[in-house]
Order: C-alpha cells, then sequence, then structure tokens
C-alpha cells in the first residue's frame, strides 16, 4: 500500500500517467495495476495537470529583513511552490536566524547567502568592501549545509557604490573558496557595466533580472544579444528572470525569445509589496506572462521544475522519478483574455493563466484557496 496515488494526471505534452507516492518520495511513475492501493487516492480524470513542483529560484523572505521581506509560506505552497531560494535578504549576521525561522514552514527553503554580511538592510550594502568578510561567509556556510546552496552578489550602482566591479571580483573568490557554490549576480544600472560583470562568470553562475529594461540590459540599443552575453552562455552562465518590481521588460523578453535566448529559470523576486500590489502577484502569474512572448507550456514548466533543481543543485527535486523527493504541483491552465503588466509598466494581452490548485510536499497535499475552492481532494 502506498501512501498516496494520483491517478490520470496530466502531463505538459498531453500525456496522462500515474504517480505512486511513498515514505516522501515518488514510488512509481507510470500506469499503475488498477488494483494498487493507497492511504489517499486522487483521480484527475485526466483535467488537471500535475508536474513535478515548482521551484522558485529567486525570492526574498526572511521575515524580518527591513527591506524585502515575507512569509515562505505565502509566497511557497499558497501559489502551488513547492521550493523556494532566497536570494540574498540575509547575510552571515543574520543565516542562522533566518534558517531556524523557516524550520516551520511548509514550503522548502534554501538560501542564496548575500556576501554582504547585513544582507539587505539597506539598498547599498556593498558600497563598504569591509561589509565582504570571507572569513565569516566561510563560516556561515559551514554552520548551514544544505540550507545555503549558493551565494549572491547585487551589482549595480545603488548597491556597490564607487565600489564598481571590485564586489564581484570578491564574490568570485568567495565562491572559489566554498567548493564553487553557485554564484547568483543582480544586474541593473551601471556602473559597472554588463560587460564587465559578464566576463568574470563562469559555467552555472547565474545571471538574474535578465530581461530588465534599463541601459544596462543583456541586448544593446539595436536590439541584439551582447557579445559579451554570448561569450558567458557559450561558458555556461544561466540566464534568471529575477521579474521583481523593477526588472521585467516585455519588449526585451519578446526581443530575446524571439532570438533564441530563453531563460534557463523563470523566477518572481517576489516580496510583500510586489505580491499584493503588482506587478508580480506569483510565480504563477510571472509563468504565464511568458505564453505573451512565445514560450510553450513545457518550456516555462521545465525553467520552475529541472532547469531550477540544476541551476540550484537539487538533484532529489524538479523531476517525476521515482527516487526523487516527491513534490508535486497540481495546476490548471486556464484560457480567457488576460492583461499581464510588465515592470516598465507596459501591459501585454494574454490568452492563459496558470491557476495552482495544490502542492504536494514530500507525499503531503497543501490545496491553495483555488484548490479548496475546485474541491480537488
Amino acid at each position: 500500500m502506498y501512501d498516496l496515488i494520483i491517478r490520470q494526471a496530466l502531463r505538459t505534452d498531453g500525456s496522462l500517467t500515474d504517480i505512486a507516492i511513498q515514505d516522501g518520495k515518488f514510488a512509481a511513475i507510470g500506469t499503475l495495476a488498477a488494483d494498487a492501493t493507497a492511504r489517499q487516492t486522487l483521480n484527475l480524470q485526466g483535467k488537471v495537470y500535475a508536474s513535478a513542483g515548482w521551484i522558485d529560484s529567486h525570492v526574498h523572505c526572511y521575515p524580518k529583513s527591513p527591506i524585502y521581506h515575507d512569509d515562505a509560506d505565502l509566497i511557497g505552497v499558497a501559489c502551488g511552490v513547492t521550493t523556494v531560494a532566497d536570494a540574498g535578504s540575509t547575510g552571515a549576521n543574520d543565516v542562522d536566524d533566518f534558517y531556524q525561522i523557516t524550520r516551520a514552514a511548509k514550503t522548502n527553503v534554501y538560501a542564496f547567502l548575500n556576501i554582504a554580511r547585513t544582507g539587505i538592510v539597506t539598498q547599498n550594502e556593498l558600497a563598504d568592501m569591509t561589509q565582504i568578510d570571507k572569513v565569516g561567509v566561510r563560516d556561515a556556510i559551514a554552520r548551514n549545509p544544505g540550507f545555503i546552496i549558493g551565494i549572491k552578489a547585487r551589482m549595480s550602482s545603488s548597491v556597490v557604490g564607487q565600489n564598481g566591479i571590485k564586489p564581484l571580483v570578491r564574490a568570485k573568490e568567495i565562491q572559489q573558496e566554498n567548493d564553487d557554490l553557485p554564484l547568483m549576480v543582480h544586474i541593473g544600472n551601471n556602473p559597472p557595466n554588463l560587460d564587465e560583470i559578464a566576463d568574470l562568470l563562469t559555467s552555472g553562475d547565474i545571471i538574474t533580472h535578465c530581461y530588465n529594461g534599463k541601459p544596462n540590459r543583456i541586448l544593446s540599443p539595436e536590439g541584439v544579444l551582447r557579445d559579451s552575453i554570448k561569450r558567458a552562455l557559450s561558458r555556461g552562465v544561466l540566464l534568471d528572470v529575477g521579474h521583481g518590481t523593477a526588472s521585467f521588460s516585455f519588449d526585451v523578453a519578446e526581443l530575446a525569445i524571439k532570438q533564441g535566448i530563453l531563460p534557463h529559470t523563470i523566477s518572481s523576486d517576489i516580496y510583500c509589496r510586489n505580491r499584493m500590489n503588482g506587478p508580480v502577484h506569483s510565480l504563477a502569474t510571472v509563468m504565464s506572462k511568458f505564453f505573451s512572448v512565445g514560450m510553450t507550456l513545457t518550456q516555462v514548466i521545465d525553467c520552475v521544475t529541472s532547469h531550477a533543481a540544476d541551476a540550484l543543485r537539487l538533484p532529489a527535486k524538479g523531476r517525476l522519478e521515482a527516487g526523487a523527493d516527491a513534490d508535486l504541483t497540481l495546476f490548471e491552465q486556464r484560457f480567457a483574455p488576460q492583461v499581464f503588466v510588465d515592470s516598465e509598466g507596459q501591459s501585454v494581452k494574454g490568452e492563459s493563466l496558470l491557476v495552482p490548485l495544490a502542492a504536494v510536499v514530500a507525499g503531503v497535499p497543501l490545496l491553495t484557496e483555488e484548490g479548496k475552492s475546485a474541491h480537488v481532494f
């Protein structure tokens, strides 16, 4: 007897599958015997999609942060998201407290450690190079194995002040001294120039806010991909959306995607204000925007499942495979006229919206408000 069986789940390729879960892991994926039993059974009747649990690889959910804060479960399981990675809200000073707080969350929570010991308590945490404490970073990582999954450096003029590219040079040194953990780099207004940033990045590094509409963006004034970004992509550097309040442009995304420059990961950069007031609202809303710029359902889902798990180096997540963590997102794709707004205030009409109905975390189903209304369980 299994713990949970989900029958006739719809996959993004249009096929149907059964899913069996035991002890928090996927036990079997495919067609199960008709007499297979479980403590709980759900038949989706081919009407509801089931994917590996959605992963939002750029959020802000340290509740004590004075600038960017939220509750992990409000942006996680309540929105159909099973795993979130906080992108630098805390540094070495506060990451232990952050870890303890998140142990009560139903959502899986991980952290990119800000290279500044204070994290983001002001907007210019890297304007003072003494804030970057290599020993403090090393010790914080050692104290929090499995929670700190990478490091974060925000490389825009308002953050680095007069320090230019120097904080990123220091970040790469820290990375090399700590088992080459993933490095997520925020890009925005220059200085430093994006070409300087891109030329320092290596395989597995993540450029977040990749479709921002600021002058220091991945596209040239002529609308073609910068040579420095081409070189970075050829080295295995990854592009992350990181929508946020001020970092996503429909025009840039559409131009880039038409040239084949797709995001590796779609993330929200969500926190309480852009969740409640927009333009973010939820990871599902951000994902839905990409149908309007040329991406398919399968491509969008890959960006928040297998691709995100690869980028965060979480091999047990992001895939519907026997032995993987039993994290699932159950969702519908509803077709009706929509209006989406980017970070520039531009509106784009869409035709479909992803609506999460439930998150299943380690085999435990957790309904969203939409799921409760739809009587999924």
